[in-house]
């Protein structure tokens, strides 16, 4: 068993494990980590963008076809909680490389999917790599590097997420269009397979410091401060969806753009949420509870932007960048908190955060697209502010009294 150690982060009680603490940060696995997420992301969005030819090679609609992206997040919100269970025994050297690997026979498998049951085995298949490689990261990034320098390589690994949000889609679109549906799957497993090789070469032996269970994860929802990152998480998250979802028929609508123009605004978040993302993990370094503070606010300062001034286009461009910045800081404060709150249970803190994610993103996604239906697209962005604004306020509020 290992020594455990009481520190604090901003004044909140943290534990650390003594034997785990790294001199020297690796940060060539790191960065295959981040290859990692960038692959299994990028994978996850390239239906998205190849929707209407998909569909019609495979003899589908596009409705049936988007169920492709459903199979992926119900998989993966399952995934995410069990994967540390499952794999109790095994090297973590050993799972990452397996996910990767689980990656690269998906994109495989979709790229010469027949019919619609043999594409959802590939995503099913890319639901597991995805649930599990999400909530096991941020435990072996702590098993990495030093304590100290943990923010920045989850800001390093989840740029790999913002560069995927920002690229998957166009880059798929335009593969697709020049050469076909099946060669954007090629593609992502040729990423798969870069990722497979660096992870081999750079992330060293990391036998399991811990045995997984369900009791742990129960153990784990007890924790007061785990309590408050996944009221984060479902607060933030889903009042993001909520929003982010009707992008689109908001600038359509209000400020009136054309086809371009949302275009370049929709670039505009992803570039944000680039930048966001290393501003978080620069923040939570110094601050971790104003970083994830901070973010949620913003997003609620935006969406008040967009409510109250977004007719004009120059204001609502700039408020959804800001947005986005706000947004790709997120996951790295939250990430952070998790595993800084449960340091010896790391990965099932990670399990929990994912599946919350996943089940915030669906209820945002559902629940903005009713408020649209029956009251305009200005009432989504209304829950969007009121949900991020409570989050900011329960982080500081709860956060601190947990801490005390």
């Amino acid at each position: 068993m290992n020594d455990i150690a009481t520190a604090t982060l901003d004044g909140i009680p943290i534990q650390k494990a003594k034997a785990e603490e790294r001199a020297e940060p690796l940060w060539g696995a790191v960065l295959s980590l981040s290859l990692g997420v960038f692959g299994l992301v990028t994978a996850e969005f390239l239906p998205a963008s190849l929707l209407t030819p998909l569909a019609q090679d495979l003899g589908i609609t596009e409705g049936t076809a988007g169920q492709a992206v459903t199979a992926t997040a119900v998989v993966a919100a399952i995934a995410a909680p069990t994967m540390a269970i499952a794999t109790r025994k095994i090297d973590r050297r050993h799972v990452m490389i397996g996910l990767s690997l689980l990656l690269v026979m998906s994109s495989l498998l979709a790229a010469t999917a027949w019919s619609l049951p043999s594409l959802l085995f590939a995503r099913v298949l890319l639901g597991v790599a995805l649930g599990g490689f999400w909530s096991m990261s941020a435990a072996i990034a702590m098993r990495l590097v030093p304590s100290e320098v943990l923010p920045r390589a989850m800001s390093i690994i989840l740029t790999g997420v913002s560069v995927a949000t920002v690229c998957a889609a166009p880059v798929g679109a335009y593969v697709g269009d020049v050469w076909g549906w099946r060669s954007a799957f090629i593609i992502a497993a040729g990423v798969g397979l870069v990722t497979l090789i660096v992870q081999f070469a750079t992330l060293p032996k990391l036998p399991p410091i811990s045995i997984a269970s369900f009791g742990a994860l129960r153990d784990v929802s007890r924790n007061p401060m785990i309590r408050v990152g996944l009221l984060l998480v479902i607060l933030t998250a889903s009042g993001h969806f909520a929003g982010f979802t009707y992008f689109r028929a908001f600038l359509e609508q209000v400020p009136a753009l054309g086809i371009e123009t949302i275009s370049l605004v929709l670039l505009a978040f992803g570039i944000g949420g680039f930048f966001g993302n290393l501003a978080g993990g620069f923040m939570a370094e110094r601050s971790l509870r104003s970083a994830v503070t901070l973010a949620p606010l913003l997003i609620a300062i935006s969406a008040l932007a967009l409510l109250l001034a977004g007719s004009s286009a120059g204001i609502a461009g700039v408020a959804i960048a800001a947005w986005g910045f706000a947004f790709g800081a997120v996951p790295v404060g939250v990430q952070t908190w998790m595993v800084r709150a449960a340091p010896d249970q790391a990965e099932s803190a990670g399990g929990l955060m994912v599946a919350t994610f996943q089940v915030a993103i669906a209820l945002g996604a559902v629940f903005g697209g009713v408020l649209v239906d029956t009251a305009g697209v200005n009432s989504a962005f209304i829950y969007s502010g009121a949900a991020t604004l409570l989050a900011a306020i329960a982080v500081a509020c709860f956060g601190r009294k947990h801490a005390s």
